[in-house]
C-alpha cells in the first residue's frame, strides 16, 4: 500500500516555476498592449457626449430663433434650458460628462460651446447664416469663438483653433 502512495506521489507533476513564470509574463504583455487602449476610450466618451449636446443645444436654438422670427438675439444658457430642460449648463447638472459652457446669438448667427468634464475640451457649433462650422480645442489654450459677437456671413474660417489632435477634437475641427 505504501508504494502505491509513493507512485503516486511521484506521477503527479504541477506546473514548475518557469512555466508560471512565462504565463506571467504573457498577460503582463498583453495588459501593457491592452491598457492605454481602455484608458483612451473614456475620453473618447467624454468627447462624443460633448459633442451630442452641442448639437442638442443647436436643434433648441433652431427651436428658439423658430419662435422669434428666425433671430437668435436672446439666445444663451439659460433660455436653451428654458427651451430644453434636459440640457446640463453647468458641471454640477452634468454628472461628469459635459456642459454648456457658452451659447449666445445675434439677428442671424449663434455660437454654443460645450465644454467636457475630465478632459477640459471645449467644442463650438457656429452657425453663421446657415454656414454650419464645428470648432474645438483645450481649454485654457484655446479661446472658443466670441460669445457676444458670433461672426456674419463665412467668418468662421478666421478663428484660430488648436492644433494637434485631443481626444475627439482633430487639429481645430469635429
Amino acid at each position: 500500500m505504501t508504494h502505491r502512495t509513493t507512485a503516486r506521489i511521484e506521477d503527479e507533476s504541477g506546473f514548475s516555476l518557469i512555466e508560471l513564470l512565462v504565463v506571467v509574463l504573457i498577460v503582463g504583455i498583453l495588459a501593457v498592449i491592452a491598457i492605454p487602449s481602455f484608458l483612451s476610450q473614456t475620453s473618447k466618451a467624454y468627447a462624443a457626449s460633448a459633442k451630442e449636446l452641442a448639437r442638442s443645444a443647436q436643434t433648441t436654438a433652431d427651436s428658439i430663433a423658430t419662435d422669434h422670427q428666425g433671430g437668435f438675439g436672446g439666445l444663451s444658457t439659460s433660455s436653451l434650458l428654458n427651451y430644453e430642460p434636459t440640457l446640463s449648463t453647468s458641471s454640477t447638472t452634468a454628472a461628469n460628462s459635459a456642459w454648456i459652457y457658452s451659447a449666445s446669438g445675434n439677428a442671424d448667427s449663434f455660437v454654443v460651446t460645450v465644454e467636457t468634464a475630465s478632459t477640459a475640451e471645449l467644442f463650438s457649433i457656429v452657425d453663421a447664416k446657415g454656414s454650419v462650422t464645428r470648432v474645438c480645442g483645450a481649454a485654457g489654450s484655446w479661446t472658443p469663438p466670441a460669445v457676444n459677437s458670433p461672426p456674419s456671413g463665412s467668418g468662421v474660417a478666421s478663428y484660430t483653433v488648436s492644433t494637434g489632435t485631443r481626444g475627439g477634437c482633430i487639429n481645430g475641427r469635429w
